[in-house]
């Protein structure tokens, strides 16, 4: 059996060079990072995803938190094409999955817009701690889109730099309103404990309850800072006419509504996806 000594020079020397090694291998990490973790909501932890652009060490840039709509999640075509476009412009990413929703904690019958609206302020708060933050933009599509317009409305543009709503869903209170939210009919006014939703998901009273008096457009309107819609002309879920009063009712908001494109943007996935990102990388950059 060979035995090998080193001597403390030795012992110092591979020390630093384990030392550098590890260093090195930090900073590669937090310059092409895409990592996982949890953030504080309102219904318990929130699984988020924190995507950042290739960066120097100590370099930083504009991030931009997208928010999913109604059973939805971080994932998909939508979010994965916008979120390369983004990165490929030197922007940060950060999803997350609202409480009940996805891998994050909660029952998707407490779910309501206004807790919603408390999680993508926590992941806020997250995300302006981040050492390589410089600014903070929202896109949010559908529900996310109701959500990500109020939560600008009530932070304003010293907290958030812009906006981009996708097919935003205020038709949700009309819906609460009529007693009928995804075809699924009751009384608004006798709501039960719950609505069995087609998708097997169970819709809670209180967030009907909430919805019959929810101040979308009064909330977004307060928001002063760019915005964006981009709305499909054949969306069956969300009439782009919703989109439009957004339009007018906030101060500095473009539109930009597309023939024939659906509520999930499924046409021409990549179309809308650059509609966002190269409006979003225009206003950070």
């Amino acid at each position: 059996m060979k035995l090998t000594y080193h001597t403390p020079i030795t012992l110092r020397l591979k020390h630093m060079l384990i030392t550098l090694t590890l260093t090195l291998f930090c900073i590669n990490a937090w310059s092409q990072t895409d990592s996982t973790f949890y953030v504080k909501g309102a219904m318990g932890r929130l699984a988020t995803r924190l995507q950042l652009p290739t960066l120097d060490a100590g370099e930083k840039c504009p991030m931009v938190v997208l928010c999913h709509g109604f059973t939805g999640n971080m994932g998909g075509p939508l979010f994965d094409s916008i979120a390369d476009k983004l990165l490929k412009a030197g922007i940060g990413v950060l999803r997350f999955d609202f409480n009940g929703h996805g891998q994050s904690e909660g029952d998707f019958i407490n779910m309501t817009v206004p807790n919603e609206i408390e999680d993508v302020m926590s992941i806020i708060a997250a995300t302006r701690n981040l050492p390589q933050t410089t600014s903070i933009s929202l896109l949010g599509h559908s529900q996310g889109g109701v959500v990500a317009a109020m939560t600008a409305g009530k932070l304003g543009k010293d907290v958030i730099k812009s906006v981009v709503l996708m097919a935003p869903a205020a038709v949700l209170r009309d819906d609460a309103l009529r007693g009928n939210t995804m075809g699924v009919t009751y009384d608004p006014w006798h709501v039960p404990e719950y609505v069995a939703m087609p998708s097997g998901h169970k819709l809670g009273r209180n967030y009907i309850q909430t919805a019959l008096e929810l101040p979308i457009y009064e909330t977004a309107a307060k928001y002063e800072g760019p915005a964006l819609v981009i709305h499909g002309m054949a969306d069956r879920v969300v009439p782009y006419t919703y989109g439009e009063r957004f339009h007018h009712e906030m101060r500095h908001c473009s539109l930009r509504l597309i023939p024939g494109e659906d509520h999930g943007f499924s046409t021409n996935t990549a179309y809308a996806a650059s509609l966002a990102s190269e409006w979003l990388a225009k206003k950070l950059r």
